[in-house]
């Protein structure tokens, strides 16, 4: 294991090694599974950059800290205080991590992202854009933004509006968590690889061999629940109208559809419709950076309108699970609302 050390800006959130030719980065919060404060991305932005220059790096990695995972996404709690102060911290935070995404998605030495344990929010913002995604049979995935009063952004609507069918769009609404198989049929991910081989991967990629989105002996998504799944989330989940989808997964006969509109009225109304929106307008981006610039946008609207703070309460200050939605139910939120949102 190489001498991992805080990076130029000094942080021990997380830390960076150069072992051979590979440049390393941990993110080093493991009781919170790493997840992302904005002094961790501003370090991870100012060593990629170095590392951009440092013709000794040709690859680099990006891995967690601990047992549990490489990333349960960003500082929500931090957020919501910054903004509950009145302050621009949580906003900046927003603007440096989409920066940071747009970063890796458009890196010019390879990115390996290392998506073992929980990966979640903004843990995908920093992986799933990588040039190797290397998923693990312990992988927990999803973006769950909904049920804080967010919606997926970090660009996942980019990946996600082009997942086969209506794949994307259930995990998007629902923000229901799901397997490293599940993680490559939506297209997050490339492989799914044995959680003990990692560390024989890593070595021989820093040993200068090639970078492999799908490593010899590795899995794929045939064991992917979500794509056992197509017929019904197809089915139910077309077309721009939240409310009619609820509809069709209330009436539909397997279990599961039903399940899935159970979890979706306990979101955000505003929300869910928002989520919906910018799957679709997602799906005629040319790049990832133009679905950035929507997310900074929509980012902005939604905090202004409450539900995040009252979401971030109910889950994570409080944890009494009952939150004040500012809408009874997705039939009660205008498109005129919803069209507010993406303007400003």
């Amino acid at each position: 294991m190489p001498d991992f050390a805080p990076g130029p800006t000094g942080t021990d959130e997380v830390l960076f090694a150069v072992d051979e030719t590979l440049g390393r980065i941990l993110l080093n919060r493991p009781r919170t599974i790493n997840s992302l404060t904005r002094d961790m991305v501003v370090a991870v932005r100012a060593q990629l950059l170095a590392w951009e220059q440092d013709d000794t790096v040709s690859a680099v990695t990006i891995e967690g800290a601990g047992e549990r995972g490489l990333c349960a996404g960003g500082d929500v709690r931090a957020v919501r205080e910054a903004h509950l102060a009145g302050t621009s911290g949580g906003v900046d935070f927003w603007a440096d991590e989409y920066v940071l995404d747009a970063q890796i998605a458009e890196y010019p030495k390879p990115v390996i992202a290392l998506m073992d344990g929980i990966v979640m929010g903004g843990g995908l913002g920093i992986s799933m854009f990588a040039d190797a995604r290397w998923a693990t049979e312990r992988s927990r995935v999803a973006m769950p933004e909904t049920i804080i009063g967010f919606f997926p952004d970090v660009a996942a609507t980019y990946l996600l509006s082009r997942a086969p069918g209506e794949a994307g769009t259930h995990v998007a609404m629902t923000g229901t968590t799901f397997t490293g198989a599940d993680a490559v049929h939506l297209g997050l991910a490339d492989a799914v690889v044995d959680h003990a081989r990692l560390p024989e991967l890593v070595r021989a990629i820093a040993a200068g061999g090639p970078v492999e989105p799908v490593p010899a002996g590795a899995a794929t998504s045939e064991d992917s629940a979500l794509a056992a799944a197509h017929d019904w989330i197809d089915e139910c989940y077309v077309g721009d109208d939240p409310a009619a989808i609820l509809i069709r997964l209330r009436a539909h006969d397997h279990p599961d559809a039903r399940a899935a509109a159970e979890e979706i009225s306990l979101r955000s109304p505003l929300s869910v419709a928002v989520t919906l929106e910018a799957l679709r307008r997602a799906a005629q981006a040319t790049s990832v950076r133009e679905v950035l610039q929507q997310d900074t946008r929509v980012a902005r609207a939604l905090l202004a309108r409450g539900d995040f703070d009252e979401g971030v309460r109910a889950l994570l200050v409080d944890k009494d699970r009952q939150p004040r939605w500012r809408h009874d139910s997705v039939e009660n939120v205008s498109r005129t609302e919803v069209l507010g949102v993406f303007t400003g």
